[in-house]
């Protein structure tokens, strides 16, 4: 290994081979000394080159960065423009409204997006703020920002790891680096070198900024300092990767181009036609503005806006809370979840789940950390009192151990490991009560090389030993065994059975320790090596994190929704295995992360296409599945809780961080965060997203319906060359107060009972489809045309009362018919009566409102003045109600009729 000269690219070399280099050599290259550390002038120059220990930002997003984002949606853009033409035109009153709205979607999407460039900040406010050193011989506490690559760092038990450490010293060490790795339970650590190709979870020798000391001691080697850490390589690749938009935000996009040109191409076609018709310049221009603004509904972006923010509540009931507005709507589009397993599909509890012994083997019952659960036998209780092998099994467990339980407001809770905690809570089963080892003498500590655990007690005789440890190490030392209260000698038979056992759970994705014991002297000497031989083997433990209950239902109901369930996760192959058959999962193999390295991209998609599950992975493997996901046309949901998920969880359509136990960056890059961190919770939100984006179907189509037929009108009255039919003013009024009001209404409509029964749409497919298309323009000719009658009805010469007469019927007649229109969108296929008339109250209370405005328009004096409207006698309003009638009762019919045929066709077959 070459000699640091200092430079942060060697430094950034070093990181990546400094875990298999010896410790001496590891020193020398970074001239340090492992008993005195480094010497003041060092640290000095080597701060100056290298810099804090810090992470920096690359761009820092701002808040007005966040509020012009909210203006750049065309449809925005439109509307700004439609406001700017009418203070052109002198319609201050128009221009106001429009720009009233523009400033409501603006403050609604501000208010929900402020926090979402939060991550790198969260990653800074992460690291630990002081450590111990020791420099020119002195141990001191520092700052952990002036950390330089050479400085000796002491670590104890909940110290968190301030910068990335080659371990010099070690003892007892374990560490959390679930944040980091997705390992769910704690990783001891030793200061011997591990293979170069080792996995990142898999390198003992290393200790990693972000991370915490569960238990024991250390002294490390700073390797690496802020960026050039694995943790600041994480937030560098996060901040590399820029926020996607979801299918919505794309699609809307591009139905606001389309209604954009066509509204510019249909105001110059009508304005040059009835000018070249010999009408009025400024007339005709002024039905060009009317035109423009009846082609685009001015309230959608509101509307669309307003549904997703009272979508939030309802996203609240399901423990979902929403960090963008339309990242519902986008998981309700997904295709694919990819989801951690820790915590999410499972409990985050070790449980121990069956115990072998001699005898034969005992299920255990309960899960988790409450003590709740029996012992059984072939499915029948037994009485543990009768079983003096079981209760001598748990007794060493206990004794062998330093966890504990305790229970408060939120119920148990595990204090220590979680495997010894699992021992904990099965002793407690049988009703044994925690030893706090007021006899020890001597405890031999776990480690990566040992794989046991040893404390020595005193004993009225001498002493007893209680050994824990991986099962192959503590049979190996075995030379008798308990067959019930007797203990009998270790044949190669039993040796055979023991092993069968161990690796019968291994396979089904257990975590396995054995239980052992030995007497000893009072003379003997205590030594590792003398007390851990001529063991009595007790028996085999096998605990697992269990599944959530609620689970295998949920992903039932994702598959039945057509939604494919991806795990990736950190753990091992087999446990990755186990759990996904537990839980539904049709999984039949385990890809790990080396084998994800081997393959290339065309690969990986072939392989994405079976039924896999995806064990040790990396920060850069779970972003390259997204990646190739995304690129084979899948909308990717991608659940993560650590600062490992956060590249993955930024760039997924729709990121979802767990919020009870995932880190402020995993949330920071997240567009959802789970209250209850459970997988069931995000099928709920998938639902719910559904449901959100069929009633953006629903009042997309019902305010385009409106619109068309206002076009049909104004266009088709210019033609035969009748007087202007709708006024500007009265188009807005229509499109953002009566539609509008009806349009959020419609967006509160109830999820359709086979929302969860049908497949994902098509990524490609666009929020009008061409059956959406024929039924806009039908319903919007009619539209059209009905009004039309109306006002050539009345108007009989052109003295301006019967003209004005005219316009206000027409007015009137299009709003009315509009509001029986709405009833047509209360479901895109099923009848009203189907549906239920009152299963949305809102669609009857928006139309009575909106009816009972459109009355004071006609009637209000200050209101007539604006609108331009004279009072209408009761006879006008029957013949209004008689054109209206029928754009609901032809549809309605029409609905019945395919309804009842597709069902002849399903009873057919």
């Amino acid at each position: 290994m070459s000699t640091m000269s200092d430079s942060p690219l060697q430094t950034e070399t070093l990181r990546h081979c400094v875990y298999a280099a010896e410790v001496d050599e590891i020193a020398e290259s970074l001239q340090t000394n492992l008993s005195r550390g480094l010497r003041g002038e060092q640290v000095e120059i080597r701060l100056k080159q290298h810099g804090p220990n810090t992470l920096q930002t690359t761009a820092e997003t701002h808040w007005y960065e966040v509020v012009v984002r909210q203006f750049t949606d065309i449809l925005i853009l439109i509307l700004v423009v439609a406001a700017i033409i009418s203070v052109a035109v002198g319609e201050v009153t128009d221009a106001i409204t429009i720009f009233a709205i523009v400033v409501l979607n603006g403050a609604l999407g501000f208010a929900q997006e402020w926090k979402a460039e939060r991550a790198l900040e969260a990653l800074r406010d992460m690291l630990s703020p002081r450590c111990k050193v020791i420099r020119d011989s002195t141990e001191q506490e520092i700052d952990a920002v002036t950390l330089v690559p050479g400085d000796l760092v002491r670590l104890e038990t909940g110290d968190d790891v301030p910068a990335d450490l080659r371990l010099a010293q070690c003892v007892n060490l374990k560490m959390d680096e679930s944040a980091l790795t997705g390992e769910s339970v704690s990783v001891a650590k030793a200061s011997v070198p591990v293979g170069e190709n080792s996995p990142l979870a898999q390198r003992h020798s290393m200790v990693w900024m972000g991370t915490a000391v569960t238990s024991g001691r250390a002294i490390g080697i700073v390797v690496a300092t802020g960026e050039q850490t694995e943790f600041g390589r994480i937030a560098t690749l996060t901040e590399s990767i820029g926020r996607e938009t979801t299918p919505l935000q794309r699609k809307l996009a591009v139905l606001g181009k389309q209604l954009g040109f066509a509204a510019v191409v249909i105001a110059i076609m009508v304005s040059v036609a009835g000018w070249a018709m010999g009408k009025p310049l400024l007339e005709m221009f002024l039905t060009g503005v009317s035109l423009a603004v009846a082609v685009v509904p001015e309230g959608l972006p509101a509307v669309v806006t307003l549904t997703m923010a009272l979508g939030i509540r309802a996203m609240v009931r399901r423990k979902a809370l929403l960090r963008r507005l339309r990242a519902a709507e986008g998981l309700g589009a997904a295709t694919v979840v990819c989801t951690d397993k820790t915590g999410t599909l499972t409990q985050n509890q070790m449980t121990v789940r069956t115990i072998w012994l001699s005898g034969g083997s005992i299920d255990v019952t309960g899960v988790g950390y409450d003590p709740a659960g029996h012992f059984e036998v072939a499915g029948e209780k037994i009485d543990y009192h009768q079983r003096s092998d079981l209760l001598k099994l748990l007794e060493t467990s206990l004794h062998c151990n330093h966890a504990r339980l305790d229970r408060d407001g939120n119920g148990w809770q595990e204090r220590g490991e979680p495997t010894e905690s699992a021992l904990v809570v099965a002793a407690y089963k049988a009703w044994l009560e925690p030893e706090r080892h007021p006899h020890a003498v001597q405890e031999h500590s776990f480690d990566s090389s040992r794989k046991r655990m040893t404390i020595v007690e005193h004993d009225k005789d001498g002493w007893v030993a209680h050994i824990k440890g991986a099962p192959e190490v503590i049979l190996s030392r075995c030379t008798q065994v308990l067959d019930d209260d007797r203990v009998h000698e270790l044949t190669e038979t039993r040796r055979q059975e023991a092993e069968a056992a161990y690796n019968e759970m291994a396979n089904g994705g257990l975590r396995t320790l054995a239980i052992a014991r030995r007497e000893l002297p009072r003379n003997s000497s205590l030594e590792a090596d003398t007390v851990e031989e001529n063991l009595t083997l007790l028996g085999i433990v096998g605990m697992m994190d269990p599944p959530r209950a609620e689970v295998p239902d949920a992903i039932g109901l994702a598959q039945s929704a057509g939604i494919r369930v991806v795990m990736i996760t950190g753990d091992s192959p087999a446990t990755a295995l186990a759990i996904a058959h537990s839980v539904g999962l049709p999984s039949t193999n385990a890809i790990t992360g080396q084998e994800l390295n081997e393959m290339d991209d065309d690969t990986l998609s072939v392989t994405l296409n079976n039924d896999v599950v995806f064990a040790r992975t990396t920060p850069e493997h779970k972003l390259r599945i997204v990646e190739i996901l995304q690129s084979d046309g899948h909308i990717v949901g991608m659940t993560g809780d650590g600062v490992n998920d956060a590249p993955a969880l930024k760039k997924a359509d729709i990121g979802i961080a767990m919020g009870l136990r995932g880190t402020d960056v995993a949330k920071g890059a997240a567009d959802i965060v789970l209250t209850d961190d459970n997988f069931s919770s995000i099928v709920g939100a998938i639902e719910e997203g559904r449901r959100q984006y069929d009633n953006i179907q629903k009042f997309v189509r019902y305010l385009l319906s409106s619109n068309t037929g206002e076009v049909v009108a104004i266009f088709v009255n210019i033609i035969i060359g009748g007087p202007l039919i709708l006024l500007p003013v009265q188009i807005l009024w229509m499109n953002l107060v009566t539609d509008g009001m009806t349009a959020v209404a419609l967006g509160l409509e109830p999820a359709e009972k086979t929302v969860m029964q049908r497949p994902p749409r098509k990524p490609t497919e666009p929020v009008l489809n061409w059956s959406g298309i024929g039924v806009i323009l039908g319903l919007g000719a009619y539209i059209g045309l009905a009004t039309l009658w109306l006002f050539h009805h009345y108007l009989g010469h052109d003295d301006p009362e019967t003209v004005m007469l005219a316009e206000t019927v027409a007015f009137t007649g299009i709003v009315l018919i509009e509001k029986a229109n709405v009833l047509n969108f209360r479901s895109l296929d099923s009848p009203l009566l189907s549906v239920g008339i009152f299963t949305n109250p809102w669609v009857i209370i928006a139309i009575g409102v909106t009816v009972g405005l459109q009355v004071c328009a006609v009637y209000v004096p200050f209101l007539q003045t604006a609108l331009h409207t004279t009072p209408l006698r009761l006879s006008d309003w029957g013949m209004i109600l008689a054109m209206a009638a029928p754009v609901f009762v032809v549809t309605e019919f029409a609905k019945w009729f395919r309804q009842r045929t597709s069902v002849e066709k399903v009873s057919q077959k």
